[in-house]
């Protein structure tokens, strides 16, 4: 690559960092997108977005119904004892595997200009009002502003020391694709000993199992498929999905480590966005929308900034800050109310009979955890 700076650097080629490239180049800047692998490719992940998103996409010029994504409209959840409600969905969502969106995306962003580098980030320097960001590949590129998108945790998270990262991050998440029968306008979040799992179908039929687990309590069993007979099957639904389906995967994916810890929007003056300013519990199912919508509150702000309508880079940071956690706070302090709730089992199916006798109380809750659908 001959360019070697740009308006602004993006690290990490997730939802966060292509929804932020597509439209930064849509108003003409020149964007790098930096990312280590290769697309498409599988990750951790429920799959399931809010509908809140569909205007933002829209103005990006991108429709997920295009690419077979499904339309989700109901909601259940069971408890390890087999407590059941259903629901409607006060917004709706869709299924849409990683596999095939990040991929739509990452075409989308080609075609709008940006960019695109398969490289490893080693290091960021913030000097003289610029960014100087050093690959393992293909040496030093500048920028006006960097943006960090690299997910739930990166080795650059400890090289710049960030708070979260010395904390405990108990927790394993595991995934596969099935194929087998499920209503595709649903998506299951059924409870078990230690964790849950979220069910959903997305674009190609197969349907989506992530889970996520206590890590202490997962490594008293010999290995994945003793933990899901012992400990998930004692969900009867859970044991239905996985003994009535076919793998589609040679081997579940995995990720450990994964921290709910609060985060930094800003570091080093890097502009965090996605996962990497922070988590929400996927109990509460909406990590995707949060991450899209990130994009959308940053790149804003960076048109804002880089057009000389925000004088300076000290009032871009503090507005993002103020809009960052304006827009997901409430979002997060209820996943973390509710996460911790449904992880004593002794409550959860006390609060399933609650819910049963006053349903209109689930739309209420989900409702805590979306957003409103988000304007161009």
């Amino acid at each position: 690559m001959s360019k070697t700076n740009f308006d602004v650097i993006i690290i990490g080629g997730g939802l966060a960092g292509l929804t932020s490239a597509i439209h930064l180049s849509k108003q003409n800047f020149s964007v790098l997108l930096i990312e280590k692998n290769s697309y498409p490719k599988h990750k951790v992940c429920g799959e399931y977005v809010s509908n809140e998103v569909l205007p933002y996409l829209a103005f990006l010029g991108f429709n997920p119904f295009e690419f077979g994504a499904k339309r989700i409209s109901e909601f259940e959840l069971t408890t390890h004892n087999n407590k059941k409600i259903l629901a409607k969905l006060p917004l709706g969502g869709f299924g849409m595997s990683r596999y095939e969106l990040d991929f739509q995306l990452y075409r989308l962003a080609l075609k709008n200009c940006v960019e695109v580098l398969q490289d490893t980030v080693l290091d960021v320097v913030f000097k003289d009002d610029i960014f100087q960001v050093e690959t393992k590949s293909n040496g030093n590129f500048q920028s006006k502003i960097t943006i960090g998108a690299f997910g739930k945790r990166s080795s650059l998270d400890v090289t710049f020391n960030r708070e979260f990262i010395q904390k405990k991050s108990p927790y394993l998440g595991v995934k596969i694709h099935v194929s087998g029968d499920f209503p595709e306008e649903k998506v299951a979040l059924h409870n078990f000993k230690g964790g849950y799992c979220g069910v959903s179908k997305v674009e190609n039929d197969h349907i989506n199992l992530c889970y996520i687990t206590n890590y202490e309590a997962f490594k008293k069993h010999k290995d994945i498929e003793t933990f899901q007979r012992d400990v998930m099957f004692n969900n009867s639904e859970l044991k239905i999905i996985f003994q009535n389906t076919k793998a589609e995967f040679d081997k579940p994916l995995t990720i450990s480590q994964i921290s709910f810890e609060t985060k930094d929007p800003i570091e080093n003056h890097m502009i965090m966005c996605g996962d990497t300013a922070g988590m929400i519990h996927p109990l509460c199912g909406n990590g995707m929308g949060m991450a899209i919508r990130s994009s959308q509150l940053a790149s804003q702000l960076i048109i804002d900034y880089l057009e000389g309508k925000i004088e300076t880079r000290q009032i871009l940071e503090e507005r993002y800050k103020k809009q960052w956690r304006n827009t997901f706070s409430l979002r997060l302090k209820a996943g973390h109310i509710i996460a911790y709730l449904f992880r004593q089992d002794w409550l959860a199916p006390k609060l399933l009979t609650v819910l049963r006798v006053f349903p209109f109380l689930v739309p209420k809750i989900i409702k805590m955890t979306h957003g409103k659908p988000m304007s161009p």
